[in-house]
């Protein structure tokens, strides 16, 4: 009887679970390993962060997802290292021996080596960091009112430093909770002194899009009332005021850092098989000296003829380098695979209601068609229909109401945290 390849894939991302699903039910073993016992659809963190949305909506556990399957199982379990020598995957909890292991751990926040931001701010790359932000910007309007503050000095005020399309789309989401939701919930304050900064180290916020997609992006900023500024460099921030590499200061206790990613790299591989914190792979996604290890999506770097610095870290790349992989697995003989080359399908990015831009290869827009673009787009990257349909009435009923019913605070328990 013929044994059936073992497969690893470490990390439940888009990377992940795209390749996960191409191999399942087919003639491998796969064990799926990650530390959270869900996928999360990340291009809607923003929105849970805002309380548009509940995390659920947006969450998909894994042993749901392959309930199923034949040849799939799911470990939670965070992975300490790869032994290349004998062929195992240690973690926290066991080891796991492998045929073939597939790196597809992602990203994380990029602090830039500043433990005072690392620890302040707010990074937005996993649920309980969207939720943390929600908690802590509700937490201070409740604090405000307790402690019968001054609503004018400033420690109220949302920092986003960073203006690519995750920066962007928070600072329009909370200028319109700013606008729409927080006078009604907090009736006796005056939100004209509260300000969303948007601070930026280049002259354009999405500098990654068209320059139509740039200058349309800062009027939207500029409609919502959104601060923009310009060629800003964060250098420090110790908890009550952002300091910049110009000398200017901006008092808040809400930061919010979305400027730049590194890869998380797990431990066993020497340094020279990375580049700026990304493994190095051929076009087939095999990490450079290793035949039976690969990477894909965010954590691999692979130089191509039409990208000689390595494939941008987005989700369509991490899907489609997966697929790509899955197909290679599959098939009978190494002649038999296929090279990857990434086709470029566009970027798009909101700004608030009515308003986002859209860069496809063969059209550009902006505006209204834009916003019912992105909004289909998402809609149907949604796992499952229960899902999708979730995120539609919420979505409906925003529209329509210019309110949602999610402003949870769901803090710790004290008592065991204390314990733990």
């Amino acid at each position: 009887m013929e044994t059936r390849e073992k497969i690893i894939i470490i990390g439940g991302g888009f990377a992940g679970l795209q390749l996960a699903k191409k191999l399942n039910n087919k003639n491998k073993k796969v064990i799926i390993l990650d530390r959270v016992n869900h996928h999360m659809f990340q291009p809607l963190f923003y929105q849970v962060a805002c309380g548009r949305i509940e995390p659920s909506n947006i969450s998909f556990p894994f042993r749901k997802i392959f309930q199923r399957s034949r040849n799939t199982q799911f470990r939670l379990t965070e992975v300490k290292e790869i032994d290349t020598a004998h062929n195992k995957v240690i973690t926290d909890e066991a080891e796991f021996s492998y045929d073939k292991v597939i790196i597809a751990t992602g990203c994380k926040t990029n602090f830039f080596g500043n433990r005072d931001m690392e620890n302040r701010a707010f990074g937005m790359k996993n649920t309980q960091e969207a939720i943390s932000i929600r908690n802590h910007v509700l937490m201070t309007f409740e604090k405000l009112i307790l402690e019968k503050s001054r609503s004018d000095d400033g420690n109220w005020n949302i920092v986003i430093v960073g203006s690519g399309p995750t920066g962007v789309e928070l600072a329009g989401a909370f200028a319109e909770m700013k606008k729409e939701i927080l006078p009604r919930d907090y009736p006796y304050m005056n939100f004209d002194h509260l300000a969303i900064i948007l601070v930026s180290s280049t002259e354009k916020p999405l500098a990654v899009m068209s320059q139509e997609a740039q200058d349309k992006s800062e009027q939207y900023l500029k409609e919502l009332g959104v601060t923009f500024l310009r060629g800003e460099y964060v250098t420090d921030y110790d908890g009550d005021k952002v300091i910049m590499k110009s000398g200017k200061e901006i008092p808040s206790n809400n930061v919010i850092w979305a400027a730049g990613v590194t890869g998380n790299v797990v431990d066993g591989f020497p340094l020279d098989k990375l580049i700026k914190n990304r493994y190095i792979v051929d076009r087939f996604n095999k990490v450079q000296g290793y035949d039976n290890i690969y990477a894909v999506g965010d954590i691999a770097y692979m130089e191509t003829p039409k990208y000689p610095q390595g494939h941008p870290q987005v989700a369509n790349v991490a899907i489609t380098q997966a697929k790509n992989l899955g197909k290679n697995l599959l098939r009978k003989s190494r002649n038999e695979w296929s090279e990857y080359e990434y086709e470029d399908k566009g970027s798009l990015a909101t700004i608030g209601k009515h308003r986002a831009v859209v860069d496809l290869p063969f059209i550009k827009f902006q505006g209204l068609l834009a916003w019912y673009f992105w909004m289909f787009l998402h809609l149907m990257l949604i796992l499952s229909v229960r899902n999708k349909l979730a995120i539609f009435f919420n979505w409906m009923w925003s529209y329509f109401n210019k309110d949602s019913s999610l402003r949870l605070i769901i803090l710790p328990n004290k008592k065991n945290e204390t314990l733990q």
